[in-house]
């Protein structure tokens, strides 16, 4: 009830600071169409694609976008890993149960065998390698990220049966220096790392959501300007500060949000949070 209010009271077609913005409506940060293109070009040839970034720099919206864009082309098939700290025969069964190969994970050579047949007979009918979207991949048990490059593989490494992004923060890189993965981290195709948005761009972003929900002037330019600066860079830091002035700003029934409100809401807890310390 209370997001139908927000949607009628403010003109919105959703919350432009919730993480539910459709898709078609997602902002794309710089740097992030050259790198979907990339991708795109790799499904025709197989192999590892790498996105990293800081928490709250947009990874997974970012992999939403690219599911949604693959998803569109023909012939081409997505699979989406849920559970990267899964053990090695529980992620053979996912495995299985996106990629539709009825699994005995308890016979490993069998379950490799069959998705690796399942892969060629799909490439052989629609010349595209299937792909499989690996978010929080730095929390990826080693043998599994191993057992990718393995699965993917075919005559001496010189041909790919499947397209692999692997998604994670900083630390995703780092786990690629290691010996144990070091053959899998020299493998990888195509990367990009999300870096902190400078101020134009997450004004950009800011402005950009504001329009794709339909009240372009929900916010005062002064109050952009005191948003982005204390979002420091971080997407997701300036939606969170946004979603809690509309929810604010509803309650009080302002139509229009400004610096005064930010100030009284912030300021206000900044003096709570002293008191109790």
């Amino acid at each position: 009830m209370t997001d139908r209010k927000l949607l009628a009271f403010y003109g919105l077609k959703f919350n432009p600071f919730l993480p539910g913005v459709p898709v078609e409506d997602l902002w794309l940060p710089p740097g992030a169409e050259s790198f979907l293109f990339r991708v795109e070009t790799l499904v025709m040839e197989g192999g590892f694609g790498l996105l990293t970034g800081e928490p709250g720099m947009g990874k997974s919206k970012l992999l939403q976008a690219l599911a949604v864009r693959l998803g569109k082309v023909d012939g081409v098939i997505v699979g989406v890993a849920e559970r990267p700290t899964s053990s090695l025969g529980d992620f053979y069964r996912e495995l299985g149960h996106l990629f539709g190969v009825h699994l005995a994970p308890a016979n490993r050579y069998g379950a490799f065998s069959a998705l690796r047949q399942r892969w060629r007979a799909h490439f052989a009918t629609s010349l595209f390698r299937p792909v499989l979207l690996l978010d929080e991949a730095q929390d990826a048990l080693a043998s599994t990220l191993n057992e990718l490059r393995l699965l993917g593989s075919e005559q001496f490494d010189s041909a790919h049966l499947l397209t692999v992004v692997l998604v994670g923060d900083a630390r995703l890189p780092d786990r690629f220096r290691s010996p144990d993965l070091l053959p899998l981290g020299t493998r990888i195709r195509t990367r990009l790392v999300l870096q902190t948005l400078a101020r134009e761009d997450l004004a950009a972003f800011l402005d950009h959501l504001l329009d794709r929900a339909g009240n372009p002037g929900l916010l005062t330019a002064p109050l952009k300007a005191t948003l982005v600066e204390h979002a420091a860079g971080n997407p997701r830091v300036l939606c969170t500060l946004g979603g809690e002035l509309l929810d604010t700003a509803l309650r009080r029934g302002r139509p229009i949000l400004d610096e005064a409100l930010f100030l009284d809401l912030f300021d206000r807890t900044t003096k709570k949070q002293r008191v109790r310390a």
